[in-house]
């Protein structure tokens, strides 16, 4: 598997534009995301991260695509799903296609289904009895925010954080009672944190994720094709079972 080219540093709201070289001379595969996403991509900073699911992701469409590798940058989610950021060719950072962020961005073709999965700190129960009354945390801009305040409406205002690390802290320390988001990532941290956190439940959403390319790349149509074919080819389920934490389709559902 092709390593990481050298690690570039954290951008601000708009990058650089740089063209994609002439065939038979691309260089590495522009790729942002934001770290750290344990499971997705696994490391603090683009410079250790050595794996996961959507650095295998990255580094296939590297290959089929006839770049040297790809190399990785570390961006603000909420300004990569606002439509902010330029410089890359493809973000991949788990995030849920919406009608609403594919008038800034272009998505891609879906590469992974998810649900919102409920994490708590071992021995707190969540179900459809108490899930209006509890803390909840969500990471700020993510659709576990949009799903709380517009469907479940719990009595207390969620509490946002800019971060996975921030609002996995925040559980640990016992300043909410539970975290929503997307239950591959909650299934990867819980698997990480030695019995600790559980994955209880989750909702029903329906959501996917897909790539974020600026509006009107002409990388589009191919990355599509090379994502296509690794869905049928089954490489994406190959790749779901070597790097996530648990099987989500194992997770019971709370009905609303």
């Amino acid at each position: 598997m092709r390593k990481i080219l050298t690690g570039l540093l954290a951008v601000g709201l708009v990058l650089a534009v740089s063209g994609v070289a002439a065939a038979g001379s691309k260089g590495p595969l522009k790729v942002a995301t934001d770290l750290p996403a344990p499971g997705f991509w696994n490391g603090e900073t683009p410079d250790n991260v050595d794996g996961g699911f959507e650095y295998d992701l990255a580094d296939e469409l590297a290959d089929r695509l006839g770049y040297d590798g790809f190399e990785l940058t570390d961006v603000s989610f909420d300004a990569l799903v606002a439509g902010q950021l330029s410089g890359f060719d493809i973000a991949l950072s788990q995030v849920t296609i919406t009608d609403e962020r594919g008038e800034v961005v272009d998505f891609t073709t879906p590469y992974f289904a998810s649900d919102q999965g409920i994490m708590v700190n071992k021995g707190t129960k969540v179900n459809a009895k108490n899930a209006k009354k509890i803390q909840w945390g969500v990471q700020r801009s993510t659709t576990a925010q949009y799903f709380l305040k517009d469907v479940l409406k719990p009595k207390k205002k969620a509490r946002t954080y800019k971060t996975t690390v921030d609002l996995f802290a925040a559980l640990r320390a016992k300043q909410i009672d539970a975290v929503l988001l997307d239950t591959p990532i909650v299934l990867s941290q819980a698997g990480k944190s030695k019995g600790n956190f559980k994955v209880v439940a989750q909702f029903a959403t329906g959501e996917e994720y897909g790539g974020i390319l600026v509006k009107g790349s002409d990388l589009l149509a191919d990355i599509d094709e090379a994502i296509t074919a690794l869905k049928d080819e089954g490489v994406l389920g190959e790749l779901t079972d070597k790097n996530l934490g648990g099987d989500p389709s194992t997770v019971k559902f709370i009905e609303l």
